[in-house]
């Protein structure tokens, strides 16, 4: 009984990693098409809806560290998708901003969301109930830093 605590099918952890890695998956004909890729994906999507925002702030919001954030956005700039620069009332801030090549991409991103979706074998309340589950893992999971 005691090794049951360490078979990989009792673990929480391990379906949310391999699921998360099969999602990832699906996006990837969709991204190629764009030039992007999952990650920088996420990250034009929170610059598609606020614009412009300190590289703090957005690896705080997308979970991500400064040493993969930084070469993420270094290859998005290098696109032509963003630009960075640094804060004027604060020169410690670098803040990075949509270029018009960034932004008209959200065009092409539109189909995005709708195709993978339909790539995902569950009804759409359990979607619901599965993103809902999950974000309240991840708020609680965060505010016990």
């Amino acid at each position: 009984m005691k090794d049951e605590v360490l078979k990989l099918e009792n673990q929480l952890c391990f379906p949310l990693y391999a699921c998360s890695k099969e999602v990832v998956k699906l996006y990837r004909p969709f991204l190629d098409k764009l030039g992007i890729t999952y990650t920088q994906y996420i990250a034009l999507m929170v610059l598609w809806q606020e614009r412009s925002m300190t590289v703090k702030q957005l690896g705080e919001y997308l979970y991500l560290d400064s040493g993969t954030l930084t070469p993420l956005l270094k290859k998005l700039e290098h696109q032509g998708l963003v630009e960075r620069h640094r804060s004027e009332e604060d020169e410690r801030k670098v803040i990075v901003s949509l270029t018009k090549a960034g932004e008209s991409l959200k065009d092409q991103a539109y189909s995005v969301p709708v195709k993978v979706g339909k790539c995902v074998p569950l009804e759409q309340e359990e979607a619901i109930a599965l993103h809902q589950l999950l974000h309240k893992l991840l708020g609680q999971l965060t505010d016990s830093k």
